[in-house]
């Protein structure tokens, strides 16, 4: 299982993009500003997105990706997998012929180019021997992170969130995880606001990450631009005992 960060980031700038996971070539978790550094021949492969939450930083490609490759997806849907929630909200903010066409149902009803499948945490999807579940976490919006096995191998992903006990039962239930992707949006000198906004900051982390009991290579998402070294900094000193790392676009993870 390969595992390549398109974007990873709080925010844009010239060297950044928000969240997107490209798993093989197929799977994309998360559909940020960074799916836009695929061409076009490696975006027609992408089958199934897994989105964690509604925020625009972690959805913005997917109207613009369902409009790119309409001609290809017709017969053959892309399919986005994610809470309830979110797909309401998909399809009441986005997908509404406002902000963008409606294409749950273009080319027409029967046959569309975008099929919206929810999930619910605890639930699992296969896909060509890679086994997808999805882990309830603690953000300002309903919101999840994944788990993704295959061959024996595992990585993780929180998603946006912050204090919580569910991420880190849900991932010590399995026997070993090779890769976490955890998120500290912020420095500690803003950890009044991560509370408001439901993120971690490496104090938090620090408090939560212990639960884990499996030791793996930690790698830190969605850092806001310009506090990038703090925050590693601070995330190394509070978890002397942990292998962190800052994770980067183009970081790419073979398991």
């Amino acid at each position: 299982m390969k595992v390549r960060v398109l974007g990873c980031s709080g925010g844009v700038n010239q060297d950044m993009a928000t969240t997107s996971f490209l798993v093989d070539e197929d799977i994309l978790i998360d559909a940020g500003t960074g799916v836009g550094t695929l061409p076009l021949g490696e975006m027609r492969h992408i089958k199934h997105i897994f989105i964690t939450h509604s925020h625009l930083d972690h959805i913005v490609s997917i109207p613009l990706l369902v409009d790119t490759l309409f001609e290809n997806l017709i017969g053959q849907p892309l399919v986005v997998h994610a809470l309830p929630e979110t797909i309401k909200a998909l399809q009441e903010h986005i997908f509404n012929w406002t902000i963008w066409p409606d294409f749950t149902r273009l080319p027409d009803k029967t046959n569309t180019v975008i099929k919206l499948e929810p999930m619910t945490p605890g639930s699992v999807v296969e896909l060509a021997g890679r086994q997808i579940e999805m882990i309830g976490v603690n953000h300002s919006v309903p919101a999840v992170g994944y788990r993704v096995a295959a061959e024996g191998k595992a990585f993780a992903f929180s998603g946006d969130t912050t204090s919580n006990e569910n991420l880190w039962v849900s991932l010590n239930r399995h026997d070993s995880l090779d890769l976490l992707f955890v998120e500290s949006a912020f420095a500690n000198k803003d950890i009044e606001l991560a509370k408001i906004a439901f993120h971690y900051c490496p104090r938090l982390l620090a408090e939560d990450l212990p639960k884990l009991k499996h030791k793996t290579k930690v790698c830190i998402s969605h850092l806001k631009p310009g506090d990038e070294q703090e925050i590693i900094e601070q995330c190394k000193a509070a978890l002397p005992d942990w292998d962190i790392h800052q994770l980067k676009s183009g970081d790419v993870f073979q398991l």
